[in-house]
């Protein structure tokens, strides 16, 4: 393990604990934080190999099966970021496979003791990766407010609107506390991984047909400014608080066209989905903060990455 930043005379205001660092979510975070000059930490189950990330970053093992001794982590350290999440590989809705307990017991109790951890060590700003899952189900075509009553028809869901009470419920004059609940998040996946549209796209190139759907998303980029907004804006507006982050509504049909578009394909491309139930998320308590996101001209750039990653 990586020793912890050495605390001279105070707490370094310009560091950050990041937890699932090297998760999707958590790299454009972590990139997010080392562009703006943060010193990084980032707390995982696995050192992240080299040439992960495109700046040093140092690394504490974090296990969230063992919820005991998380004091230590945060030496030295200004601020904490929370984005780990233990699931079954490739699974969140779903995640626990057969074991909802131990599913509980890892993202649930073991968050509570970390955020415990973190407001006892005298940490400044802590900031929670939730989701829009806590929302579960609700009116068909009714806009998700933070003020939207949830509704989580999921495990995930019942977890991840837990430990957003539980952090919350410590928010003091000197832990400042802020939820994200973040929509679907893509982008690329980073050295020797996968986006998540990548079967989709394999899909739609060998010509297998393709189901109708849209749903919201935002890039992982928008997700790190978001982010950055919880420990630099004015606290007074983020303590305590809950934040949609969402940005445009992605029908496959269009990103699909894109791929076309990019590589010539002949291949037909599915219908496109009846969005009208859809339940879309309201950014707009987040971008009165000043957060600004990609929107479609980021969507179209991204694709065109992404398509290029995989005919190179």
């Amino acid at each position: 393990m990586s020793m912890p930043f050495p605390i001279l005379g105070s707490r370094n205001a310009k560091s950050v604990l990041v937890s699932g660092g090297t998760g999707f979510v958590g790299r454009f975070i972590v990139e997010g934080l080392l562009a703006a000059g943060y010193r990084v930490m980032v707390a995982g189950r696995h050192r992240p190999e080299a040439g992960f990330f495109s700046g040093h970053v140092d690394f504490a093992e974090l296990d969230l099966d063992r919820d005991a001794g998380y004091e230590r982590l945060f030496e030295g350290i200004g601020h904490f970021v929370h984005a780990a999440f233990d699931h079954l590989p490739g699974k969140y809705r779903g995640g626990e496979g057969e074991d909802a307990q131990g599913f509980r017991r890892r993202n649930l109790a073991a968050t509570a003791k970390l955020f415990e951890a973190a407001r006892n060590a005298g940490i400044g700003r802590a900031v929670f990766l939730s989701s829009r899952a806590v929302y579960g189900t609700q009116p068909p075509g009714a806009t998700l407010y933070e003020t939207t009553e949830p509704h989580p028809d999921t495990l995930y869901g019942e977890v991840k609107l837990g430990a957003e009470k539980v952090l919350l419920d410590l928010t003091s004059g000197n832990f400042t506390p802020a939820v994200l609940r973040v929509t679907g998040v893509y982008g690329s996946a980073g050295l020797g991984h996968r986006h998540k549209w990548a079967p989709l796209f394999a899909d739609y190139l060998a010509g297998r047909a393709i189901e109708p759907r849209a749903g919201t998303e935002v890039h992982g980029q928008d997700v790190a400014g978001a982010t950055r907004l919880m420990l630099e804006g004015a606290s007074d507006k983020i303590a305590g608080e809950i934040f949609n982050v969402s940005d445009i509504l992605v029908d496959r049909r269009d990103v699909l066209a894109l791929v076309q578009r990019e590589t010539g394909s002949a291949n037909t491309l599915p219908q496109a989905a009846d969005a009208g139930s859809l339940n879309v998320m309201d950014a707009t308590k987040l971008r009165a903060l000043g957060w600004r996101s990609g929107g479609k001209k980021l969507l179209d750039r991204t694709v065109a990455e992404l398509v290029a990653e995989i005919t190179r």
